[in-house]
């Protein structure tokens, strides 16, 4: 568990299935506006239980590191959190990707999870480089990563493909200043 002032990260469990689909319900119209296309199965209980077993396997091979954002207060599933592809060797580095549920945007709980999931990743996991891909008129999400220390590289042309259409992104990036 990596805990914060407000928030506190945490591996999803198959326990948190139920709390995972409603955050996922809720936001899925608001989600889909960032992310890849989901099958509907994606969207309930079994969908959810194993998306975390493989969740939970990909941690375990050095693919993914996925957590669930939390509110210290009352533990709500709020958002997610990952380090993915994961890349060795030479390289050390992985991506960051996040999620918030959009009632709680805006109260500084994704860029205390960025933080969080950065030294984690800088400390625990010795990665070298951790990169972000955030479409440019997100405005929001890009300063999100500015102020937990990541600067702008350029825009990557057509990147990403986000909900059926491939998309240009804004490339950001922070180096481990351990290294």
């Amino acid at each position: 568990m990596l805990v914060g002032k407000s928030i506190f990260l945490k591996p999803l469990k198959s326990t948190d299935a139920q709390a995972s689909l409603n955050l996922q319900l809720e936001n899925r119209e608001f989600f889909e506006k960032f992310s890849m296309i989901r099958s509907n199965h994606f969207y309930t209980l079994d969908g959810q239980i194993e998306w975390i077993k493989k969740l939970e396997k990909e941690a375990e091979e050095d693919q993914q590191y996925y957590f669930g954002i939390f509110l210290t207060d009352n533990q709500k599933l709020i958002g997610t959190i990952n380090l993915f592809q994961v890349l060795r060797g030479s390289l050390q580095s992985a991506f960051i990707g996040y999620f918030l549920d959009r009632k709680h945007n805006g109260k500084g709980y994704t860029t205390e999870a960025v933080k969080l999931i950065v030294e984690y990743g800088f400390h625990h996991l010795k990665l070298h480089r951790i990169e972000a891909g955030v479409m440019p008129h997100n405005i929001p999400s890009i300063r999100v990563l500015e102020k937990g220390g990541f600067h702008k590289e350029g825009i990557a042309k057509k990147n990403v493909k986000i909900n059926g259409n491939w998309e240009d992104h804004q490339v950001l990036a922070i180096i481990n200043p351990h290294d």
